[in-house]
């Protein structure tokens, strides 16, 4: 056999993905080889917690929930981010929610609070909805059968909803140059290797990436400074989007608002965090659905009942409750961010009834926790309905974490699972998207799990009639 690895969804080779258990000891040792975390030993998808050693030093691996739950909740302080992540995430995400700790944090978290409590959240959605509707007249200009690289169209489509959410605008200078700019920041922010670790050298390209990055944004952050500089003139005249809302906000502890800065920040994180993670997640649902006909099927059979073939609103999500758990399962198997950033024992402490010793790096991560073997039942298995109410009833809490736990978990997860699921019910109705023959799935981190090569697909219409 080769080195590819079982893909859940597809019941066929995948590479990256983690083998299932019973291959002879030189399959699996081939399979780990090329699997997104190859250095994770097979052992801790089956055990709570795993000692080793790394080159950062000793290594925890945490793959229980209530070892989960210490670190992220209950001794929090004690497990800060690595002085190296907090760096890369300061250079990516400045002094955003993801590149700040501490009192500052805490700070723009309740400034920011309010823009996604489920009042604001609702009041995204049709903007969201309407998006996705002329997204779908665009796929129509494309003609059936018609190829496409359905990451490519995903990137586009989410930068379109987070420009008119955020910014009241689907300009195509907004949305070409917010996407370049992402996008190349990403890969550069996420450019890691042994050299940074060192001394001397990773200081320097440390230095360098910093660099590279401010010159990258250097145009969209004169871009967001005038939008800015408009809504503060406008005063409450100001569109009710995202950035009118952050720069009218004030902390309800201090009363202070955000900067000029901060909001640039804050909108650069918004933009990150939010397009990306839900645009490599639809990436995943479309694969899911064309490898699995019978969840398909179910899908069209639920829009085409709840929505006959109008575009959905906000008020029609409860209703569409399959559709949500085939969202959730897509984020099981394939979550947006397979690893969250490692943290740090400051001070000696216990978990999973083991001693973690100070200066401990521990790691975390929803890739092994969503295929844990002890924590679900036939893990490898593409299993929507695993989400049932009475299926659900009992799951420990921290054993899912797509958008993390904790103090820190994903402020904007609530606006992410709507998003993904008015896109997905918008586009369904009107498509069957099939992946291409040459189609070469892989996967990738790189502060998201990415298909490598693009994701090759064909347009297949659907004959149900729109309205």
């Amino acid at each position: 056999m080769d080195a590819r690895t079982f893909d859940p969804v597809a019941e066929a080779p995948l590479a990256g993905a983690v083998p299932p258990p019973g291959r002879s000891r030189l399959d699996r040792w081939r399979a780990r080889k090329s699997q997104l975390f190859p250095f994770i030993p097979e052992r801790a998808y089956d055990r709570p917690l795993v000692l080793t050693r790394s080159v950062l030093g000793p290594l925890a691996m945490v793959n229980d929930p209530a070892g989960v739950k210490r670190v992220l909740v209950d001794n929090v302080a004690n497990y800060p981010k690595t002085a190296l992540e907090q760096r890369f995430f300061t250079a990516l995400f400045g002094q955003g929610l993801l590149g700040t700790d501490g009192d500052l944090w805490r700070a723009h978290r309740r400034v920011m609070a309010p823009a996604f409590d489920p009042r604001s959240v609702a009041g995204y959605g049709p903007a969201m909805a309407a998006t996705a509707k002329a997204f779908l007249s665009r796929w129509d200009g494309l003609g059936d059968k018609a190829p496409v690289d359905m990451a490519a169209e995903m990137t586009l489509l989410t930068l379109r909803i987070i420009s008119r959410t955020m910014f009241s605008t689907d300009s195509e200078d907004v949305v070409d140059l917010v996407g370049a700019t992402v996008r190349s920041g990403v890969d550069v922010g996420g450019d890691f290797n042994l050299l940074d670790i060192l001394p001397v050298i990773g200081a320097a390209r440390m230095r360098a990436r910093e660099a590279r990055m401010a010159s990258l944004f250097a145009p969209m952050d004169a871009v967001v400074a005038r939008l800015v500089a408009e809504r503060e003139h406008a005063g409450g005249a100001a569109p009710s989007d995202l950035l009118g809302r952050l720069v009218a906000a004030k902390d309800q502890e201090t009363g202070v608002s955000l900067t000029a800065r901060e909001v640039r920040d804050e909108v650069v994180t918004i933009f990150i965090a939010g397009h990306e993670t839900t645009a490599v997640t639809m990436d995943w649902i479309w694969y899911a659905l064309a490898m699995r006909p019978r969840e398909e099927a179910r899908l069209h059979e639920e829009l085409d009942t709840v929505l006959p073939g109008r575009t959905p609103r906000q008020d029609d999500l409860p209703r569409l409750a399959y559709t949500r758990r085939l969202v959730e399962e897509v984020m099981r198997l394939y979550p947006a961010a397979p690893g969250l950033s490692t943290r740090v024992a400051l001070a000696d402490d216990v978990v999973c009834d083991q001693t973690i010793r100070k200066g401990t790096a521990i790691a975390l991560t929803p890739w092994v926790l969503h295929r844990h073997r002890v924590l679900w039942d036939d893990p490898e298995r593409f299993d929507p309905d695993r989400f049932l109410p009475e299926r659900s009833a009992g799951r420990q809490r921290f054993a899912y974490l797509p958008f993390g736990a904790g103090p820190r978990v994903c402020i904007g997860q609530v606006l992410a699972i709507n998003e993904a699921i008015l896109i997905l019910a918008t586009l369904a109705q009107g498509y069957r998207p099939r992946l291409a023959p040459d189609a070469d799935v892989v996967l990738q981190h790189n502060v998201t799990l990415r298909p490598r090569h693009g994701l090759k697909m064909t347009l297949e219409r659907r004959t149900r009639a729109r309205r």
